[in-house]
């Protein structure tokens, strides 16, 4: 029997556990932060946080019905370069990745901003693996992912 197709099952189920970890971190590694540094961090931490669910909500909204958990495109999918398309390549890695950072500030923990910097190196990936599927379905992707940065917009 042939197996199905993969649409990046695997890439899904790491992310998940990685996000449960960040979520979990800082109840499973309690520490103490200065009250200089959490007063520092703690609003820092919310505004970050904020920013990745904006980003996040307007990737949604130009996804569209592209919306999926998946990293492999949907056969019947289209390109989209509009709205936060046209600054980074991947805003829903980069909402999450902000909204990672958010919380690690926010809970002022050590361990989840190391689970966020492997959040950042495995959408990095991920977006690689990506990227390969969606230049085997768009041939106009190589032009775009020239113009746009992948992860940071105008950084990265």
């Amino acid at each position: 029997m042939k197996q199905p197709e993969s649409r990046g099952e695997r890439w899904v189920v790491v992310q998940l556990i990685l996000l449960s970890a960040l979520l979990f971190a800082p109840a499973i590694a309690p520490e103490r932060w200065s009250a200089a540094a959490a007063n520092v961090a703690r609003p820092l931490g919310l505004g970050i946080g904020a920013l990745g669910v904006l980003i996040v909500a307007l990737a949604a909204r130009y996804l569209g019905r592209n919306l999926t958990i998946f990293p492999k495109p949907k056969a019947d999918g289209y390109m989209t370069e509009r709205g936060i398309y046209r600054f980074v390549r991947h805003p829903m890695y980069c909402g999450v990745i902000l909204c990672a950072l958010g919380w690690s500030l926010w809970q002022t923990s050590g361990a989840a901003l190391i689970i966020s910097a492997a959040l950042l190196i495995f959408f990095d990936r991920k977006a690689a693996q990506e990227e390969r599927w969606l230049q085997a379905q768009y041939p106009e992707y190589a032009a775009y992912r020239r113009r746009v940065k992948k992860l940071l917009p105008f950084i990265y």
